[in-house]
Parts: structure tokens; sequence; C-alpha cells
């Protein structure tokens, strides 16, 4: 297989709050539908959206959910759909860690809602199964539900898990409170590695390989299969977040990739937007150089189903 590249994009909801509210001619005419449709025309980006199906009520902006979006484009995003897709993220951007302890039923439920309306609005054909879930750790019931609603492919941390000892634990008492609230026995502490700099202490559930595993597996287009439920994991990234990233770093950073066959990108839609709080007015520049710079280093972007 020749050189890939894998580009997400995570928490996506506000684009679609506008696509509803303006009702635009074009999917497109939505600045950042838009400014993605000029990545794909210029450099072959292709990149799948992981939805939120909800905005959070901590905005204080009222709830919009995707049941509000109108199904009068659908013929659009299928037509896009071989670059564009969509899939399943978390109901909503809060609480942190959502999926970390979930009863099987609401994860279920959860995916359905999201697939369903999917469906409705821009047809099964744009609509990927392999997906990261909303901070990254699920419990086996989720890992379960996930594979029973068509998922093959999970995003997965990696380290080596150890037990919560609230004697000696550097966790924050909100990773605390949210690793004890309903837990199940897969849920544990690691060390998170952040772009492979330096670590901190996170939390972990079923979907979580031992970092022998993934250094054997990084940079490349293998998985591990889990024969309990079924699921492939693997830590998708190749350890770039673009938005955890400055312009001026990414070029070093890229270039310490390009020789590997497989790299996986990924970022966060709101920083693209003015009026998000944490806003980063370079964002477009960002996807553009990422997409040029590989491009021309002989990557061709896909989806990482194909891998299966």
């Amino acid at each position: 297989m020749s050189k890939k590249i894998y580009f997400f994009i995570d928490d996506n909801i506000w684009a679609f709050r506008q696509l509803a509210e303006r009702k635009p001619e074009s999917i497109f005419d939505v600045p950042f539908f838009g400014m993605l449709k000029g990545a794909h025309d210029n450099y072959g980006l292709k990149v799948q959206l992981n939805l939120f199906y909800q905005t959070d009520e901590s905005y204080g902006e009222g709830t919009f959910t995707l049941a509000e979006v109108p199904d009068t484009y659908k013929s659009e995003w299928e037509a896009n759909s071989d670059w564009l897709k969509l899939a399943y993220h978390a109901k909503k951007e809060f609480p942190n860690f959502p999926h970390l302890n979930i009863d099987y039923d609401d994860m279920y439920n959860t995916f359905k809602n999201i697939e369903r309306e999917v469906f409705r609005f821009a047809g099964e054909k744009s609509f990927t199964y392999v997906t990261c879930a909303h901070w990254v750790p699920v419990s086996k019931d989720g890992v379960q539900a996930l594979y029973d609603c068509g998922v093959p492919l999970l995003y997965a941390s990696y380290g080596d898990p150890f037990e919560y000892d609230p004697e000696t634990s550097d966790l924050t008492p909100d990773c605390v409170e949210l690793l004890l609230d309903n837990r199940k026995p897969e849920s544990k502490c690691y060390k998170k590695f952040i772009n492979r700099d330096y670590y901190l202490t996170s939390l972990c559930s079923y979907n979580n390989i031992s970092s022998e595993d993934e250094k054997r597996i990084y940079g490349t287009f293998d998985y591990i299969t889990d024969e309990e439920t079924g699921m492939k994991f693997k830590c998708y990234s190749t350890g770039i977040c673009l938005n955890s990233s400055t312009l001026e770093s990414l070029p070093e950073r890229f270039e310490k990739q390009k020789d590997q066959e497989y790299v996986c990108i990924f970022t966060h839609e709101q920083y693209y937007h003015d009026f998000y709080v944490n806003y980063q007015p370079d964002t477009a520049e960002k996807y553009n150089l990422m997409a040029k710079y590989f491009t021309e280093h002989g990557f061709e972007f896909f989806f990482l189903d194909e891998i299966l």
C-alpha cells in the first residue's frame, strides 16, 4: 500500500447549526465546509467529521440538535461523500469522558441517534463507522454496543493501566469524580503521552492497548483485534493535533513523519470559529499547510476503513 494520510476533525456541531440557521444555496457556502472543500480541490484532502448529536447547554445559546439539520442538501452531501465523511463522536461536548463508564443501552441509543440523522440529511454514503469516541475511553459495554452498531475499528488510548489510589493519585478532582461515577472494573488510570514529549495521568478504559503493542503498530496500517468484543483497536493519530500545535512548528513536525507509510492528523472544529473562546485565526492555514505538505511528499488522503 502506498503512503496514506488519514485526517479527522472531532467535536463537530457548530457548522451544522450554521447550515440549519442560514439555509444557504450550498453546504459549502458555510465557511467551515467551504474551507474544507478548498483544501480538497487544491490538495486532494479527504476528511472525516466526528459529530456531536447536540450543542452543550453550558454555552447558554439554547440547544441545537442534528434533528434540525435540513435534508434539502442530501444530494450534495452524497455527491461529495468520496472525500467528506460523517461519523459518531458523542451526544455533546460535556461532561468529559462521557463513555468511560457508559452502559450498553446508552451507548447504543446515542450512536443510533446520530446515525439516523446523518442518514436522513446526508445519506448512508456519507456515514462511516470507523470513529473516535469523545475523550477516547469507552467501557467494555460501550465497546460492545459500538461493535453491534457496526463499528469495526475504534480509536484506542495506549499505555499501561493502573488502579486508582486516592492516597497517591495525581488525577484532577474532576477526573476522580468521573472515574468513580458508575465505575466499571476496566476504568483505570494511565500515563497519557502528549505529542510524545511529556505525559500526564489520565483515564482509560476497555479500548486501551499496551505501550508495547502501540510501539509495534505506530506509523503502520496494523491494529489490535479484541477477541471478546470483536472490535479492532488502533491509536489512529501519529502524534499531531493541529489545534495543539503552532503554525510555525508544523513543518518540522511533519518532516519527522514524512517517511512513514501511515500518518494520521486530527483537530477539533471549534477552533475555526471566531465566536469560540479559544479561537485560532490561523486554523485554515494549518489545514491547508498540512494537506499541501503531505500531498507534495507523496501521501494520498484516505479513510481508515479502507485498511479493513
